[in-house]
C-alpha cells in the first residue's frame, strides 16, 4: 500500500501525522499546569472557594490532556529507528543526549509530582501539594526547554563536529543547548501554549455564560482568560518579529518563503495574498503592500530582501505550503489580540459577563490556538525542507532503507487507531468542558473543615497513597 509515493514522502507523512496529533496536547498542557498553578495560588491567598472549584475543575482536564500526550508521543521514538535510522545515527551523538535529558529531568519531574497534585488533596498540607502543582508546571516548561532546544540545533546546528563515520558529534554542549535560534523559539513556542489554553479557558467560560451569566466559575474563567489574551497576544507578536529576524539571519530561503517573494529586491513588498508557484518562480495573484516587506524584515523601507532565485529550486521549499500556514498563524494572532483589546472595552463598560455575542465570539476562539500552533509548526518544519539538519543534512538521505508499501501500511494503520483512541479521548475532553464548575452548587467547599473540603491541615503529614488509592 504505497499510493504511488516513495519511501520518503510516506515517511514524512506519517511523522508529520503523529506530531500533528501530538504537538496539541503538550501545547495545551504547559499553558494548563501554570494556569493550575495561578489558581490554587490565589486560592490560598483569598480563600475564595471559587478558584477552588475552578482549580478541581480544570484539574481534571489537565489529567486527561497530559496522558493523551505522553502517549501519543511515544510513537515519534520509535519512527526514529524505523523510518529514520540514518538520521538517527548521525544525529544521534548530539540529539540522543537532548533527549535523554528531557526525560530524566522534566518528565520525571512531572510525572513524580503529578500524583500529588492529582490525588493528594486530602493527604498533604496545603504548601506542599502548592509545591507539586508548581512541580508539574515547571516540569512542563522544563520538557519545553529541552525539546524545543533539539528542534532548534535541527534548524540552527552549533557547537559540533562531523567525524569519520559521518556523524555530528558535539564540541561544545552550551553552544548545542543555545544554539542561535533557541531563546527566541523557545519564548514563541510558550506564549503560544499560554494563549492557546487562555482561549480554551475563555471558550469554556463563554459557553457556561451563554447558559447562565450569574455562573461565577465562568465569569472568573472568562476575565482570566480576556487577561491574558490582551496582555500576551502583544508580547507574542512582539516575539514573532524577533524570531522572525532571527531566522532571516540564519535561514533566508525559510523568510524568503513565508514571504512568497522569488526575486531578490530592495524595498520589497509585502504580500498579503496570492499563489506562491515554485515551477514558474513566482507569486500569481499577488496582493502587495509597496516596500511594507523590506521594513518589517529590515527595519528599513529600502532594505535588501532574498528572494528564492537565490538557492536551486530543488533546495526551496514547498513555498506555497509555508506562505499560507504562515499568513495563517498571523491572522490567528491578530484575531487574539483583537479579542483581548474587545474585552477591554466591554470590561471598562460594565458588559463582559452580558455581552452574549462577544461570547459567541470566545466561544468560535476556542481551538484557535491549536490551529495557530499547527499553522506555526507546519512553517517551521516544511520551511526547513528539504534538510532535516539545515544545510547539513538533507531529508532524502535522512530515512531509513525501508520499503514504500510497509511504511504506507503502518501510515493507514497510526491513521485508524489515532483517530478511535484521541478522538474519543477528545470526545471525553470536551464532556468535561460542557460541565459547569458550578454542578456542586456556589458554595462547594466553602465552610467547611479543610480534611471534608478536600485538603488537609497544613500539619498533616504525607500519606502513602496505595495504588487502589
Amino acid at each position: 500500500m504505497d499510493f504511488g509515493f516513495d519511501a520518503a514522502i510516506l515517511a514524512r507523512a506519517q511523522f508529520a501525522f503523529t506530531v500533528a496529533f501530538h504537538i496539541i496536547f503538550p501545547a495545551f498542557s504547559i499553558g494548563l499546569a501554570s494556569y493550575l498553578a495561578v489558581l490554587e495560588g490565589l486560592w490560598l491567598k483569598t480563600d475564595n472557594p471559587v478558584y477552588l472549584r475552578l482549580f478541581k475543575y480544570w484539574m481534571k482536564i489537565f489529567a486527561v490532556a497530559f496522558g493523551m500526550g505522553v502517549v501519543s508521543g511515544l510513537v515519534m521514538s520509535y519512527q526514529f529507528g524505523t523510518n529514520w535510522s540514518v538520521f538517527s545515527d548521525k544525529t544521534g551523538p548530539v540529539l540522543g543526549p537532548l533527549l535523554g535529558y528531557e526525560v530524566l529531568t522534566a518528565f520525571f519531574l512531572e510525572a513524580g509530582f503529578l500524583g500529588v497534585m492529582l490525588f493528594g488533596m486530602n493527604r498533604v498540607g496545603r504548601r506542599l501539594h502548592y509545591v507539586a502543582t508548581l512541580a508539574v508546571a515547571f516540569g512542563t516548561l522544563f520538557s519545553a526547554f529541552w525539546i524545543l532546544s533539539v528542534n532548534s540545533w535541527m534548524q540552527t546546528p552549533a557547537g559540533f563536529a562531523i567525524n569519520e563515520a559521518g556523524q555530528f558529534v558535539p564540541e561544545d554542549w552550551w553552544a548545542v543547548v543555545f544554539n542561535p535560534s533557541f531563546p527566541y523559539r523557545l519564548v514563541h513556542m510558550v506564549l503560544a501554549a499560554y494563549l492557546t489554553t487562555a482561549f480554551v479557558v475563555g471558550a469554556v467560560g463563554a459557553l457556561h455564560l451563554l447558559r447562565d451569566r450569574a455562573d461565577r466559575g465562568a465569569r472568573t474563567m472568562l476575565s482570566m482568560a480576556m487577561w491574558m489574551a490582551l496582555l500576551v497576544a502583544p508580547l507574542q507578536v512582539l516575539a514573532g518579529d524577533l524570531h522572525g529576524l532571527n531566522t532571516l539571519e540564519h535561514q533566508p530561503r525559510k523568510v524568503a518563503a513565508m514571504e512568497g517573494h522569488f526575486e531578490t529586491q530592495e524595498g520589497a513588498p509585502f504580500i498579503l495574498f496570492g499563489w506562491p508557484d515554485r515551477d514558474q518562480q513566482t507569486t500569481h495573484h499577488a496582493v502587495e503592500i509597496p516596500k511594507l516587506g523590506s521594513f518589517i524584515l529590515t527595519h528599513d523601507w529600502n532594505g535588501e530582501v532574498q528572494g528564492l532565485e537565490e538557492w536551486p529550486v530543488a533546495e526551496q521549499p514547498p513555498v506555497a505550503t509555508v506562505f499560507w500556514s504562515f499568513r495563517i498563524m498571523v491572522g490567528i494572532g491578530l484575531l487574539m489580540m483583537a479579542a483581548g483589546l474587545i474585552s477591554l472595552f466591554l470590561r471598562r463598560g460594565g458588559r463582559l459577563y452580558d455581552a452574549a455575542w462577544f461570547h459567541r465570539f470566545a466561544l468560535i476562539m476556542g481551538p484557535s490556538g491549536f490551529i495557530a500552533v499547527l499553522a506555526g509548526w507546519v512553517t517551521t518544519e516544511v520551511g526547513r525542507q528539504p534538510f532535516t539538519v539545515y544545510g547539513l543534512l538533507k531529508t532524502a538521505e535522512s530515512i531509513s532503507p525501508v520499503d514504500a508499501p510497509a511504511v504506507g501500511t503502518s501510515l493507514v494503520a497510526f491513521a485508524v487507531v489515532y483517530f478511535l483512541v484521541f478522538g474519543a479521548g477528545t470526545f471525553y475532553l470536551l464532556r468535561l468542558m460542557n460541565r459547569s464548575s458550578e454542578a456542586g452548587g456556589p458554595d462547594t467547599d466553602a465552610g467547611k473543615p479543610l480534611r471534608t473540603a478536600g485538603i488537609a491541615p497544613a500539619t498533616t503529614g504525607v500519606t502513602r497513597v496505595t495504588p487502589a488509592e
